[in-house]
């Protein structure tokens, strides 16, 4: 088995669900008391919000290289990036620590293509939703994407940072989300993608009447791949 090294606490509510969808899968195929080999690395996200706080986003990067590079130091085998919007920074980390990088848009594009879907709608940071480095893989895959309008940007973002990265989730923060997610499939989106690793904490598939993609259940089970070599 190959040792994972996750980059985590952006934020750490999310990083606990990925430690443990991991040691689950790992454990589902191989049965016994077999689990992951693995390494977390977790941030302090109070130094990456105070660095975007003022759109310094080298002193943000600088915090995700020197994690990969002691994770890479420490012997792992690949590197994960435990949240999509440090994902931004995945080609640099990947030109500058030579370690296979198990990238978290490309894993949910190629989950999306399975089912047969075209138009995905995306919900994420306002990083996520509004920059190219997630999208770009969307439309490489060949999909179609939306995101929502500007106002319900900033209400999903605001919300992330305010609640769901404190672990803290309100029926009135679903509600909005709901709301947001019925427009966009009103609007013609045959899919939601959970695009930051909080969300799926929020919202399940049970809630929304198109599929949804997890995508940090997405990743998790593309590191159990990499791992076990599948």
């Amino acid at each position: 088995m190959k040792t994972l090294g996750l980059i985590g606490g952006t934020g750490w509510v999310s990083t606990i669900e990925y430690y443990r969808l991991i040691n689950a899968g790992i454990n589902a195929r191989l049965g016994g008391l077999n689990a992951a080999l693995l390494i977390l690395y977790s941030l302090n996200y109070g130094d990456v919000d105070k660095a975007n706080q003022t759109n310094d986003s080298e002193t943000v990067f600088a915090l995700i290289l020197d994690a990969a590079r002691k994770l890479q130091k420490s012997g792992v085998d690949g590197l994960m990036l435990c949240a999509n919007t440090t994902h931004m920074f995945a080609e640099r980390i990947s030109e500058l620590v030579p370690l296979p990088l198990i990238h978290i848009g490309e894993a949910t594009a190629q989950a999306i293509k399975k089912q047969g879907i075209f138009k995905v709608a995306l919900l994420g940071t306002k990083f996520t939703m509004e920059m190219d480095f997630y999208r770009n893989k969307l439309v490489e895959a060949g999909l179609q994407m939306m995101v929502p309008e500007k106002d319900e940007r900033e209400f999903i973002h605001s919300k992330i940072m305010d609640e769901l990265l404190k672990d803290v989730f309100q029926p009135e923060t679903k509600n909005g989300f709901l709301q947001i997610i019925n427009s966009l499939i009103a609007s013609g989106a045959e899919a939601i993608v959970l695009g930051c690793t909080e969300i799926p904490l929020l919202i399940h598939q049970g809630d929304v009447s198109v599929p949804v993609f997890n995508t940090l259940e997405i990743h998790a089970n593309a590191a159990i791949d990499f791992a076990l070599g599948e």
